[in-house]
């Protein structure tokens, strides 16, 4: 039995990147590799300009909201959070916090982590604008504004998990809700995620809803991959129980860490012993905005489906294994590519097939997503049409689907270059094979012995016709015609 308890809480910050434009001003919200070439004057805090709320950053927000069974406010406020930055160009953020503003409290979220179904609260989730990107080398530092005021949604939650396992299970989950509501990319390679990780330990045999005996709270802060989570979190369990082991972690102050990559390791950054005077106030130059339950009753109908929706119904309708539904709905581009090869008349579990284990390996492999590559899912259709109706083999239609993505060709065309059509018309074949048994008589004797030559027929017969011939009508005319002899 373990001697400790781990406490884990997580603040997942991501961007909401489905709208036009950024929470506060007309510069267009997307994602730029250009430094400093999305900025509006409103987001450089020049003097004279005031922010403009995006009413489709806060409908995404309580969209979020919503799903996660939160409750929203009566009223919706924004408020300044003061402090200093070279990332935060008007010496404040606006955000949302110490009025009853955020846009849902007391949430929750079921999730699925080896195969155990969890539950994790919601504190709460706010909507705020982000800062810029700060990049740090040896002698100096650089600010990109492209992300000033990007709108981000701070989701807050109670410290639910007890291991990596779970904390990553759930931002997983997350993401994916994220994408399948159309709220977020959600992508991390694009800095669009971002997450700070709060761990303590206890031991084992004390009550845990006593914060008494709770241990020293640790903040990591501003991970930026889900990899990074996992291993933030096993590294700093790992430090507090020797700490504990050694009889340092009473002492230990709470503090504020960071997850360095490089040693694989959390640095101390500051203690945090009192909790910063950010001096908050409602934002003067937004007003107060009055939450209708008709508006709220409208963003509730237009929730599209989400993953768990799916997974249910490739189970269920579909007849898929909760393995293949899981792998198709863990990525939202992978399921609607597998949707739209539904809608163009695939077979439900020979489109799953082709997904799961021939597709997915060769995006795996090349480190690419479904959207990067030439293939449609019409094209898939297309090749599973041929192999049902005797054009290709099954081996041929793997040669056919590489070449397609390689060449960048239709699959008909590929096919057409390759000489890959099936031979499948009885009255070519026929004279061919009695072509080739006549040649071979005295093998057809030794046939009768028990002697196996039939594949050597077979063979004689791709190989006049590079393997293009029909394989069971091959066999089929064969056996007639050597009975005939």
């Amino acid at each position: 039995m373990n001697k400790y308890k781990v406490l884990i809480g997580l603040e997942m910050h991501c961007e909401i990147s489905e709208t036009n434009t950024k929470v506060f001003s007309g510069a267009e919200n997307s994602y730029k590799d250009e430094p400093n070439s999305n900025i509006r004057p409103v987001d450089m805090a020049f003097p004279g300009t005031l922010p403009v709320v995006n009413k489709e950053a806060i409908k995404k927000a309580l969209m979020a909201s919503l799903i996660l069974d939160c409750k929203q406010p009566e009223y919706i406020y924004f408020e300044r959070k003061n402090y200093y930055y070279p990332d935060l160009p008007k010496g404040f953020q606006i955000t949302q916090e110490t009025k009853p503003a955020p846009m849902g409290i007391y949430g929750r979220l079921e999730y699925e982590c080896n195969g155990e179904i969890k539950v994790a609260r919601i504190n709460n989730i706010h909507l705020e604008e982000d800062s810029a990107a700060t990049d740090h080398f040896e002698s100096y530092s650089t600010i990109n504004y492209n992300r000033a005021g990007v709108p981000l949604l701070e989701l807050v939650t109670e410290p639910d998990f007890r291991s990596a396992d779970e904390a990553v299970a759930f931002l997983e989950t997350m993401r994916s809700i994220y994408q399948y509501a159309g709220i977020s990319e959600a992508d991390s390679m694009k800095g669009q995620v971002r997450c700070d990780v709060n761990v303590s330990i206890m031991d084992s045999d004390k009550d845990e809803t006593d914060t008494n005996n709770w241990g020293t709270k640790i903040e990591i802060k501003n991970v930026n991959s889900f990899g990074g989570v996992r291993e933030a979190i096993n590294y700093e369990i790992g430090r507090q129980i020797a700490l504990k082991e050694s009889g340092e972690y009473d002492s230990m102050e709470q503090q504020t860490r960071r997850w360095d990559e490089e040693s694989a390791t959390t640095i101390y950054m500051r203690g945090k012993v009192d909790a910063i005077d950010y001096k908050y106030f409602v934002e003067p130059n937004i007003p107060k905005y009055k939450l209708s339950n008709e508006w709220l009753e409208e963003i509730r109908k237009s929730i599209p489906t989400l993953p768990n929706e799916r997974k249910e119904k490739y189970i269920k309708e579909y007849g898929l294994s909760e393995v293949d539904a899981k792998t198709i709905i863990k990525d939202k581009k992978i399921s609607d590519f597998y949707e739209r090869v539904i809608e163009a008349g695939g077979d439900v579990k020979s489109g799953a097939n082709w997904i799961t284990s021939i597709i997915l390996g060769y995006l795996n492999k090349t480190e690419q997503e479904i959207t990067d590559i030439y293939l449609t899912p019409e094209m898939l259709v297309e090749i599973m049409n041929m192999i049902n109706e005797g054009k290709i083999s099954s081996k041929q239609s793997k040669d056919v689907l590489n070449k397609v993505i390689e060449d960048k060709k239709e699959p008909k065309k590929v096919v057409k270059d390759l000489g890959m059509t099936k031979i499948s018309d009885e009255n070519i074949l026929r004279p061919m094979i009695v072509e080739i048994l006549e040649s071979h008589l005295e093998l057809i004797e030794e046939h009768r012995k028990g002697r196996n030559v039939f594949d050597f027929f077979v063979g004689q017969v791709m190989k006049q016709t590079r393997g293009q011939a029909d394989p069971s009508l091959t066999a089929k005319i064969l056996r007639e015609e050597i009975e005939k002899r």
